[in-house]
């Protein structure tokens, strides 16, 4: 039964998600920056704000939770075409 969030998880989720953000701040659409830059801090914020309920809280849940939301826009930047991306490993495209 898969009903922990552990440390390990976590981390694999923080590296993934790290990864993400890398790839797509260097791969926005030129041509909707406004709305690449949008998609971007809304999931930079969130990721941001995982590492501080994990650092400075130790909440892991609130991390966990901020850390899909940061990947949910991340996937959903990459599906509108905002960051233009093609690997379905980091996020939900098609290579």
């Amino acid at each position: 039964m898969n009903d922990k969030i552990t440390l390990e998880k976590l981390n694999k989720y923080f590296s993934i998600t790290k990864e993400a953000l890398d790839k797509a701040e260097k791969a926005l659409d030129e041509k909707r920056l406004e709305q690449a830059r949008d998609f971007f801090n809304m999931a930079f914020s969130y990721y941001s704000d995982a590492k501080y309920f994990f650092n400075e809280k130790q909440d892991y849940v609130l991390a966990f939770a901020a850390l899909n939301y940061a990947h949910g826009w991340l996937d959903a930047g990459a599906r509108l075409g905002l960051f233009k991306v093609k690997d379905s490993r980091l996020f939900t495209v098609d290579d």
